[in-house]
């Protein structure tokens, strides 16, 4: 079996792997401060209470967009874990090209997307991540990361409404009964929604328009892909496993 790890700004997303076979998952939060005793210890009981024995683990592989949590969580995890992981970066063999102007700009979370969604789905294809950031990658048909939107995450959105403007208050994100919305906590809710709807509707057009795929796959994942997913007639395909299917397909990749 093989550890793979996600390390985003809100949370680390830990996937155990027996084969291809995705057996158990769990999470921790990114910004709470952790020596390596903690992240080993932790992540052991997690694995522990999964049912899954470290001495079981062949390896390990971390994808991470935060540097400065990297060094105690790659000595927790070598420590404790008894794995040296592999880091995503640099001379690690993915199976795509990256062609952009400056490849090293390029975060190692959008790199596995596309590494899963190319090998899963296939080319050319557009790849959205809903996370803190909402992110629209491009793969085309012969493997190649062409291309890269940033836009703020919805909860990024949310926040900026909720802490910069004093009678706003913090809403649940959802999408309301309707966009006529008729009271503050709706009227949040519509804008913040069916603005990432449209959003998402215009930016895959415009990048079907100027890349020349007509055929393209669009492909999302992230923890509010699903609501987006399920409106926006653009998206063909929602995974929730995607950036740790793309892990283990690198590992498998990297395996000497």
């Amino acid at each position: 079996m093989i550890l793979v790890i996600d390390v985003g700004n809100t949370n680390i997303t830990f996937g155990v792997y027996r084969g291809e076979e995705l057996v158990s998952t769990f999470r921790m939060m990114t910004k709470q401060a952790r020596t390596s005793d903690e992240y080993g210890i932790s992540i052991g009981e997690l694995l522990a209470f999964n049912g899954i024995s470290r001495d079981d683990l062949e390896g390990t592989i971390i994808a991470s967009v935060v540097p400065g949590i990297m060094h105690a969580l790659t000595g927790g995890v070598s420590r404790y874990l008894g794995t040296q992981p592999l880091i995503v970066g640099p001379g690690v063999k993915t199976g795509i090209r990256i062609v952009t102007e400056n490849p090293r700009e390029i975060g190692p979370d959008r790199i596995v997307d596309a590494v899963a969604a190319y090998e899963i789905y296939g080319g050319p294809v557009l790849v959205l991540d809903f996370g803190t950031a909402t992110t629209y990658d491009l793969v085309t048909e012969d493997g190649c990361f062409s291309a890269g939107i940033t836009a703020p995450g919805i909860r990024i959105s949310a926040k900026a409404l909720w802490e910069d403007t004093a009678r706003l208050p913090e809403v649940e994100i959802k999408k309301p009964k309707s966009i006529l919305a008729q009271e503050t906590i709706s009227s949040m809710q519509a804008g913040l929604v069916y603005g990432q709807i449209g959003q998402t509707e215009y930016i895959v057009s415009q990048v079907k328009k100027e890349s020349g795929y007509e055929n393209l796959k669009v492909v999302a994942t992230g923890g509010l892909g699903r609501l987006i997913s399920e409106e926006a007639e653009s998206i063909q395909i929602y995974n929730s496993t995607l950036t740790l299917e793309g892990l283990r397909i690198i590992y498998e990749k990297n395996r000497k």
